[in-house]
């Protein structure tokens, strides 16, 4: 619990909303490391801007990378209702099956911090999305607002601070619907399967909890590493931070502002404390994503280590983990906190509202593992617990299997593949 309040806390400050009776004087930095404040003077958040756009900038090479192994690719720009422009890719058909008409859709959803990439770039063979159009699926690939294919707006810019005023509640509520019925307009179809890993699967339980009539439009979803409920979650990131939580300037200069753009002394700082100098995997130790999901040295292929960090991480707001963060401390799967007087007013009610899971009549395959530090064995229980038409509930049989083991682990397909492909040609 005590963790869960640091995570609240810490994107609170990120945001400047922390309730003045958490702080201390701002200039007070005794008791910081000292290492910490060397050289933090020098963050520079215009700087981490631009990092972060040359992460975008290789990931949007996607599609050279897709046709350099011989499947054809497609990619569509969707307009949210909100007005947010969302990339949208398409691998229609392989070169082991070829062309065809009313082919079934299976459509992916990426995790916190990532993009449609996440899906190739193990290769073909291997790579869920080159694996499911090898078997005849015309696959889609969505992309959130705010990553690496998705910062266009008909009026907001995202070096604004107005664009980034979102959580995975828009991503579920807008970003999904918009981009599933574009899809089934586009190919004719009257329904697909959904496959989300992480971020991709809360905001599916958003948008078939608070839109239900999606649900008819699911043949069956297919959450790999489910997260909605959070209170049981364990995650080392958090351990780090937590000496900090006083000191606004400093973590003002170590996350960035709306757009979540963390400082490479925080990346430096987290990296050293879980990452041996020796270890072979030291050129993950400085990339965000791995720092807060964890990886498996057993498990990851270290030959893919070079085309993940390129391209990620791939872009978020602060509000999108403020919003985890407050799951975790609050042990609900609801709606976006924004303080008792503001609630009162959005919700007419303290607290922010539970997401309605009963609503949620797709049929619900769940896939998790004991070693992710995202989503904790107990609380998928939770949500199975709570999900009407949960028809699977498997755990991965592999101890140390992790978060991002579900997408790039050596061994991916005996543990998982296999069985998600199976359930998906059942709901084809």
């Amino acid at each position: 619990m005590l963790r869960c309040l640091f995570a609240l806390l810490l994107v609170q400050v990120a945001l400047g909303s922390v309730p003045r009776k958490y702080l201390r004087d701002d200039d007070d930095l005794s008791g910081v490391d000292p290492d910490i404040l060397d050289g933090l003077d020098d963050y520079d958040e215009e700087a981490e801007r631009v990092k972060q756009e040359l992460i975008d900038q290789y990931a949007r090479g996607i599609g050279d990378t897709i046709k350099s192994t011989g499947y054809p690719f497609e990619a569509y720009a969707v307009e949210t209702e909100d007005g947010y422009i969302l990339g949208v890719h398409r691998i229609p058909y392989s070169p082991v099956n070829g062309p065809a008409s009313n082919k079934p859709v299976v459509f992916l959803q990426h995790g916190l911090l990532c993009s449609s990439n996440d899906w190739i770039i193990p290769g073909p063979g291997k790579g869920l999305a080159y694996l499911l159009a090898d078997l005849g699926y015309d696959v889609w690939m969505g992309n959130a607002r705010g990553n690496s294919f998705s910062k266009n707006h008909k009026k907001l810019s995202p070096k604004k601070k107005d664009f980034w005023d979102f959580s995975w509640h828009q991503i579920g509520y807008y970003d999904l619907p918009a981009m599933i019925d574009y899809i089934l307009g586009a190919t004719g179809q009257s329904s697909l399967n959904y496959v989300g890993h992480s971020q991709g699967t809360t905001s599916f339980f958003i948008m078939t909890s608070l839109r239900p009539e999606y649900n008819s439009k699911i043949r069956a979803m297919h959450a790999l590493a489910p997260v909605a409920f959070m209170s049981n979650m364990a995650n080392p990131f958090f351990q780090v931070i937590a000496p900090l939580l006083s000191k606004v300037s400093v973590l003002n200069k170590l996350l960035g502002t709306f757009e979540f753009l963390p400082s490479s002394k925080l990346l430096s700082l987290v990296g050293s404390a879980l990452c041996k100098d020796e270890s072979h995997f030291q050129a993950i130790c400085s990339n965000f994503l791995f720092l807060l999901a964890g990886f498996d040295d057993e498990n990851l292929n270290a030959t893919m280590i070079p085309d993940i960090v390129k391209v990620t991480p791939a872009g978020a707001s602060v509000n999108q983990i403020l919003h985890y963060a407050q799951g975790c401390k609050s042990g609900h799967f609801r709606q976006y906190d924004y303080g008792s007087v503001k609630n009162l007013i959005k919700y007419k009610s303290l607290s922010p509202p539970d997401y309605p899971l009963t609503k949620v009549t797709a049929p619900i395959h769940l896939y998790y593992a004991n070693n992710d530090w995202m989503a904790a064995v107990k609380d998928v229980q939770i949500l199975a617990s709570k999900l009407p038409n949960l028809v699977y509930n498997k755990m991965v049989p592999h101890k140390k299997f992790n978060h991002l083991d579900f997408l790039w682990a050596i061994n991916v397909y005996d543990l998982l593949y296999a069985d998600l492909i199976e359930n998906i040609q059942k709901y084809t």
